[in-house]
């Protein structure tokens, strides 16, 4: 078994620590394209259990860190899903379009949780995630001095909301209305 899914570790645990570290990036990423959170979902579950079965054969190796090779995984699933006809995200799952859709979480909840951050973490937040900025027009919007320390500022500031969330015992339903 590889290094990344050893025994040490635990496979329970290891896939917890990428849920939560790469889980996020996923669903932004998904919801940027088109899709809905169950999407983002199922792509980051297919995504691990392609990880996983990977890590299981002697001859694989990462080159980069899991976090990145899974992301990179659900960038190119939901791609080629979305590339191969399908027009709408609908098509691509159909089961979330019949089905019921998650609620969405109270703004005025998450704006007070980002708040936590700082003011300068978030107008980067805001700036990298809401209006789509890249991270070098937010470098010099910002005053960074370059796209290194916009990315390195940006890490922190998601941390610290990641530090209030798991101090506060936060999920999903904490942010419903």
């Amino acid at each position: 078994m590889n290094d990344h899914v050893s025994a040490a570790e635990g496979r329970g645990a290891l896939f917890f620590r990428l849920y939560e570290s790469v889980f996020p990036a996923v669903a932004g990423y998904v919801a940027r394209h088109g899709g809905s959170l169950d999407q983002a979902k199922d792509i980051f579950q297919d995504a691990l259990i392609i990880y996983y079965e990977k890590t299981r054969s002697a001859s694989f190796s990462v080159e980069q860190d899991p976090e990145s090779y899974i992301f990179g995984i659900c960038r190119n699933r939901w791609n080629k899903a979305w590339t191969e006809g399908a027009r709408t995200a609908d098509e691509l799952f159909p089961e979330a379009a019949a089905g019921e859709t998650a609620p969405a979480p109270s703004e005025k909840k998450l704006h007070n949780l980002l708040e936590t951050a700082g003011k300068k973490c978030m107008e980067l937040l805001k700036g990298f995630y809401y209006d789509q900025l890249t991270l070098q027009e937010l470098a010099g919007l910002l005053g960074f001095s370059g796209t290194r320390s916009a990315t390195v500022q940006k890490f922190k500031c998601l941390e610290k909301v990641r530090n209030t969330v798991k101090e506060k015992s936060l999920s999903y339903e904490s942010f419903l209305e």
